[in-house]
């Protein structure tokens, strides 16, 4: 997109600053995950299809996300190998919503990016965004379903339980919301979102959901939960006729084996890298305490920084700067990098305009994080309390600045690595 180049600075942020020293820490989190992923995927396909009346020649379409799943990719080729084995005939469709641009073609290269393909997975990919209403919930809000699955026997879809970056609920992000979302295609996307607002984010979702369940071809889900280094630890089949229950029970494992960041609270937070992969809010509002939504929850319970800057988006995001409105500082790097056609569809579906807000715009790493600095009133460097992560899934490993690190000594389950000076190249970029 490009800015101006050769912009005036204040004359404070022209000249050379003396960072304080940083260090590197490790934060151990416990770390229970699977050994045996294909015995974990059989044992939680296995006794949902002997519950179904599937008949040799069956055809079952499969949901698949656009989120950053760990071992997504042979998480579903197992998934297509258990149903083959009893004769169904699986295909794969995007269950992302408005995600990829909205269009079957943006979806289908998330798919290919994630390594789920026809030659992965052993099956069809088929992309569309053609729907079809199959209900009404609170006598006025359109539930919709790809028509791909309900052209066909069953439908079942994979995805990950975890805490949503918009709202928090009995269940949030996981497979029922996938089924209100993402198999409700971009038109099930705005539908939910602009709905949410009356009746709000959990609500919606509950009844919606319910309404899929019991009006589909909908079978079960394949929840994933992670563990705080994002390793695949718990794989489990949910029924249609048990989804509430069990995917309420799986957010609370999730809750309660996410990372977080050393402190709740610091003057400076520096994220490398933002991303659609990373997270659906770009940076994870669990992680970094802001949500920027119209209607929203508290996220800042988790954690508060005055100051937080972005130097990168992420390649994998494909320009999707969804979230970016959450900072206070980005790069030039990351303007350039905007795609702002996929970001405004992203934005106008979910209803949430902050999260496309432009922060300030500085033209590198060094001025960006600088400008965080300067910009907190008269503390000194040295007494900052500043972290710096690589993105809100990689904390486990992060920086802290001189002002924090003597609080963080002493805690438990905190490695202290090495001490640094923070150093950048001829074009300005952090190097760590």
């Amino acid at each position: 997109m490009g800015i101006r180049k050769n912009i005036r600075y204040p004359a404070y942020l022209e000249e050379k600053f003396d960072f304080p020293e940083f260090y590197r820490l490790r934060m151990s989190y416990p770390r229970p995950q699977i050994d045996d992923l294909e015995a974990a995927v059989k044992a939680a396909v296995v006794p949902q299809l002997e519950k179904i009346p599937l008949k040799d020649g069956d055809r079952v379409c499969i949901g698949v996300g656009s989120r950053g799943i760990s071992n997504i990719s042979e998480i579903v080729t197992r998934v297509c190998a258990e149903i083959k084995k009893v004769g169904g005939q699986p295909f794969i469709i995007p269950a992302m919503g408005s995600h990829g641009g909205g269009t079957p073609g943006g979806q289908q290269k998330i798919l290919k990016s994630m390594g789920v393909t026809e030659e992965k997975c052993g099956c069809p990919v088929i992309s569309s965004v053609d729907v079809r209403q199959i209900g009404t919930v609170f006598d006025e809000v359109p539930v919709h379903y790809a028509k791909e699955a309900l052209v066909v026997e069953h439908s079942i879809c994979i995805n990950r339980i975890k805490p949503h970056t918009k709202f928090k609920g009995a269940v949030e992000s996981g497979v029922m919301k996938m089924l209100c979302i993402g198999m409700g295609k971009h038109q099930g996307a705005l539908s939910y979102h602009t709905w949410a607002l009356k009746y709000g984010f959990y609500q919606l979702l509950a009844e919606m959901g319910q309404a899929v369940s019991q009006k589909s071809n909908f079978r079960f889900g394949i929840g994933i939960v992670e563990n705080a280094y994002d390793e695949t630890m718990l794989i489990q089949g949910l029924g249609a006729d048990e989804l509430i229950l069990k995917e309420e029970a799986l957010l609370k494992t999730a809750k309660e084996n996410m990372p977080r960041l050393p402190v709740k609270a610091a003057d400076v937070l520096i994220v490398q890298e933002s991303g659609k992969e990373i997270s659906g809010a770009g940076m994870d509002p669990n992680i970094i305490g802001r949500a920027a939504d119209l209607m929203e929850d508290d996220f800042s319970v988790n954690f508060k920084a005055s100051r937080l800057a972005v130097l990168n988006l992420s390649k994998a995001s494909k320009g999707n700067a969804l979230g970016i409105g959450n900072a206070d500082i980005i790069t030039e790097k990351v303007y350039d990098d905007m795609d702002y056609e996929a970001t405004l569809m992203n934005i106008l579906t979910s209803f949430s305009l902050k999260k496309a807000a432009i922060p300030v715009i500085m033209p590198t790493d060094e001025k960006a994080i600088q400008a965080a600095f300067t910009t907190l009133g008269p503390v000194p460097p040295d007494q900052v309390r500043a972290i710096i992560i690589r993105n809100t899934l990689d904390i486990a490993e992060c920086w802290v600045s001189q002002g924090l690190v003597e609080e963080l000594k002493k805690t438990p389950m905190i490695e202290i690595l090495e001490k640094k000076s923070l150093s950048f190249d001829a074009s300005g970029n952090l190097m760590l």
